[in-house]
C-alpha cells in the first residue's frame, strides 16, 4: 500500500469510524497504549566503561548499510562537538564532563515500552515489537512528523535532503539481525563490554547487582527502568560527589544522568498516553478534510464557470452589434456607389472584425473591456 492508497482508504473509512475512534481514545484515557512485553530484549549501557572509541557507531553503520561518515571512526575528534542522531547516523556518542571527569554516552532510539512516536503516528508507520523494538514503516508515512514532535528523546529524523520520498529513519534496534539470533551491531562491535544484551528483567537485575557490589562507583539509579514508562535500553552513570538539587525527582542521584544529557523529568508515566488522546481526533480531522477541500473547490469552480458565461454572453452581444453596424453601412454603400463597392467593403469590415475578435481572445482582458 501506498501513501496515495492509504490516505484514500482513510479518507473514506475515516467518516463511519470517526466517532468511535475519537470516543475510544478518550475512554483509554490512563491506560498504556500498547502491551508490555515481559520477555522483550533490551540493553544495558555502562557509561563507567565506554571509553568513547566510536565502535558502537562503526558496528551501526556497517549493520545498516549506511553511509560513511564525513569523519573516519577512528577520528575522535568527533566527540569534541555535541551531536545527535541523523538520517545517516542512527547512534553517536558523545563526551561529557561529570566531577571534571570525561564521560562517554550512546545515543540512538530507547525502543520505549509505550513509544510516544507510535502512539502519535496515525498512520500506523511505527510499532512496538514483542522483542522490545520500535520499528518503521515508511510505506505509509505522509511526512507529518508528529514522531518527532512526540518523541521525549528527540531521537527520529527527517530526511529533509530527499526531495522525493523522505523518510523518518532512527535507530531499529537491529531487528532484522535479532530475528537471526544475532546482536545488534552496536552491541557486537562493543570492545570494553560497555553495552550488554539481554531480556529487559535480567538487564534490571545485573544493573542493581553492579550497583551493590560497586557502592560508591555508580549513580543509585538505572536510567530508563521506569522513566516515561520504561524503555529497553537503560543507562547506568557514575557517582558524582557533587551534591544534588533537593527538588531534583531523583533526588540525590539525578544530577549525574542530568550532566550525561538526559532528561530526568519525564517522569513515570508512559508517553504514549499523552500524545494518544490528542492523536485520537485525527482520523475525524482526515474525514472531513476531503469534504471541505472539496467543497471549496467546487466553489471556485462555479464561480469560474459563471464568469465564463458572462464573459461569452458579453462578447456575443458586442458581435451581433457590431454586425448589424457593419450591414447597415455596407446598404449605405450599395444605395450610394453601388453593389461592386459595397461587397469589397463588407470584406474589409469581415477582416477588421476578424481581426478585432483575435486580439480580445489574447488579450486576457474581462468581458466588458473586451
Amino acid at each position: 500500500m501506498n501513501r496515495r492508497k492509504f490516505l484514500t482508504i482513510l479518507g473514506s473509512a475515516g467518516a463511519a469510524s470517526a466517532l468511535g475512534t475519537a470516543g475510544a481514545a478518550k475512554a483509554a484515557g490512563g491506560t498504556h497504549t500498547w502491551p508490555y512485553y515481559e520477555n522483550s530484549y533490551g540493553v544495558l549501557h555502562d557509561t563507567t566503561r565506554c571509553i568513547g572509541c566510536r565502535r558502537c557507531e562503526e558496528g551501526c553503520n556497517k549493520a545498516n548499510g549506511l553511509p560513511r561518515p564525513d569523519k573516519p571512526f577512528d577520528d575522535l575528534s568527533a566527540l569534541d562537538e555535541r551531536r545527535r542522531m541523523t538520517p545517516t547516523a542512527w547512534t553517536v556518542v558523545n563526551k561529557y564532563e561529570l566531577d571534571d571527569k570525561p564521560v562517554f554516552r550512546k545515543l540512538q532510539c530507547f525502543h520505549c515500552n509505550d513509544p510516544a512516536c507510535a502512539s502519535a503516528c496515525f498512520a500506523k508507520c511505527f510499532q512496538k515489537q514483542p522483542d522490545g523494538s520500535v520499528t518503521y514503516d515508511g510505506s505509509q508515512c505522509v511526512g507529518c512528523r508528529y514522531c518527532m514532535v512526540a518523541c521525549p528523546f528527540y531521537v527520529p529524523s527527517f530526511e529533509y535532503n530527499d526531495a522525493w520520498d523522505p523518510l523518518v529513519q532512527k535507530c531499529t534496534f537491529c531487528e532484522p539481525r535479532l530475528k537471526e539470533g544475532k546482536l545488534p551491531g552496536c552491541v557486537d562491535a562493543c570492545p570494553m563490554d560497555a553495552l550488554t544484551f539481554g531480556r529487559r528483567s535480567d538487564l534490571i537485575k545485573v544493573a542493581r547487582a553492579r550497583i551493590k557490589a560497586n557502592p560508591g562507583k555508580y549513580a543509585d539509579y538505572i536510567y530508563g527502568e521506569w522513566d516515561a514508562g520504561g524503555t529497553a535500553w537503560m543507562v547506568l552513570a557514575p557517582s558524582a560527589s557533587a551534591v544534588a538539587d533537593e527538588k531534583h525527582p531523583l533526588a540525590e542521584t539525578g544530577h549525574e544522568f542530568k550532566a550525561l544529557g538526559l532528561d530526568t523529568h519525564l517522569g513515570n508515566r508512559p508517553m504514549g498516553e499523552l500524545t494518544a488522546g490528542a492523536l485520537g481526533a485525527v482520523p475525524m480531522i482526515v474525514a472531513f478534510w476531503p469534504v471541505l477541500f472539496g467543497g471549496a473547490y467546487a466553489i471556485s469552480k462555479r464561480r469560474d464557470a459563471l464568469h465564463k458565461a458572462e464573459t461569452e454572453a458579453v462578447i456575443k452581444e458586442a458581435r451581433d452589434d457590431m454586425a448589424n453596424a457593419m450591414d447597415a453601412a455596407v446598404r449605405k454603400i450599395a444605395e450610394t456607389q453601388g453593389p461592386g463597392v459595397a461587397d469589397t467593403a463588407r470584406q474589409a469590415m469581415a477582416e477588421v472584425l476578424k481581426t478585432r475578435e483575435e486580439a480580445c481572445a489574447n488579450c486576457g482582458h474581462h468581458g466588458e473591456d473586451k
